[in-house]
């Protein structure tokens, strides 16, 4: 009995990774796609608008793309609204570009990370300076 259940475990596995490697793949077509589109789109007035990453769904049927609006927070928020007034362009040029069983449904957030390593940053420099004063 453990001989038949080690490589059904095993072939779970594998095939779990494979998934996963695929998932992989597909979310980086994604992404590098997104971004040849909105450069293609051309926003105006939103500041420079680049995809840091994208996440596809298991089953391939939602994605999330994450944006970093390099500009005001003014020009951060007409990006999100070009975005989502845009979405159906995106979607379907993205259909055209990945040939896969379904094109992932979109979601567009804004990717905070920069600014967050910056505070940090800034606070780690506070830091230093206020021990170098004691």
């Amino acid at each position: 009995m453990n001989q038949v259940a080690v490589p059904t475990i095993l072939a779970a596995f594998i095939t779990n990774a494979m998934s996963n490697r695929r998932i992989q793949r597909v979310s980086k077509l994604v992404k590098e796609q997104i971004s040849e589109i909105i450069l293609q789109l051309a926003f105006i007035d939103c500041g420079f608008i680049p995809v840091t990453a994208a996440n596809v769904s298991p089953d391939l049927k939602e994605g999330r793309v994450f944006v970093s609006v390099i500009g005001s927070a003014e020009q951060k928020q007409r990006a999100l609204a070009a975005l989502e007034r845009q979405h159906g362009v995106i979607q379907n040029e993205l259909a055209g570009r990945i040939v896969l069983k379904y094109t992932p449904r979109l979601t567009f957030v804004l990717d905070e990370t920069e600014a967050h390593a910056e505070r940090i940053e800034h606070l780690l420099d506070e830091l230093g300076d206020a021990e170098t004063h004691e």
